[in-house]
């Protein structure tokens, strides 16, 4: 069972321990940006940082204000400064514990085509002044040329973007496993899939929950 038993990532990057089905890709946005106003730069992603490194290098120069490790490390990595990594990384929860410390001061939402949390509306009504970037957008890839994933497959899903693109092209066979990341992603999946919910909002977490399930199914 374990050679047929891959735990699979539905997107291009690599992760130890797992193997690719990119059913989503990434697609960064070209256009000029003017941050020399800005007092601090958000991001709910590290493809934001990605895609405003592409844009503008100054970035590096404006206080961070990150979601969580993995966008904190991205940051750092790049060369800019985290002044604040949520505690909670979710979207409204982030914009909840810094509504207070940004607060009259003007800042950039740097950000996805298309989010799912209420993240804007929270800090504009907390008083700061926002400005919002997309500076990446996520597009389902050519899925007809994937392989459909094996039976006892186990199958990450990081996004609602990740569950839209793979259901619109795979049907979902009871042997698999699925783990999401988050309960806003978790929202978004069909309810006639069974899933586990990833205690921590990271890749890494859920191969290390995988991995270890798989050792005891085995």
């Amino acid at each position: 069972m374990g050679v047929e038993s891959p735990i699979l990532i539905l997107s291009q990057k690599e992760y130890e321990g797992a193997e690719n089905l990119p059913v989503i890709l990434i697609k960064f946005l070209t256009k000029k940006i003017n941050l020399s106003s800005y007092d601090a730069l958000i991001f709910s992603s590290k493809n934001g940082v990605i895609g405003v490194d592409k844009l503008n290098s100054n970035w590096k120069k404006i206080p961070s204000f990150s979601i969580g490790s993995g966008t904190s490390k991205e940051i750092v990595k790049r060369g800019g400064e985290v002044v604040y990594e949520a505690k909670n990384s979710y979207g409204d929860s982030f914009a909840k514990e810094i509504k207070k410390l940004l607060k009259g001061k003007k800042a950039l939402f740097l950000r996805a085509k298309v989010v799912t949390s209420n993240l804007n509306s929270i800090l504009k009504d907390a008083g700061v002044i926002l400005d919002e970037v997309v500076v990446y957008e996520t597009i389902c890839g050519d899925c007809n040329n994937l392989k459909t994933p094996p039976k006892n497959s186990f199958i990450i899903f990081s996004s609602p973007s990740t569950i839209e693109c793979f259901f619109n092209i795979f049907n979902w066979d009871k042997s698999y496993t699925a783990i999401v990341i988050g309960d806003k992603t978790a929202s978004f999946m069909p309810l006639d899939v069974p899933f586990i919910i990833s205690p921590e909002q990271t890749i890494a977490s859920c191969i290390e929950i995988l991995y270890n399930l798989r050792k005891n199914v085995l």
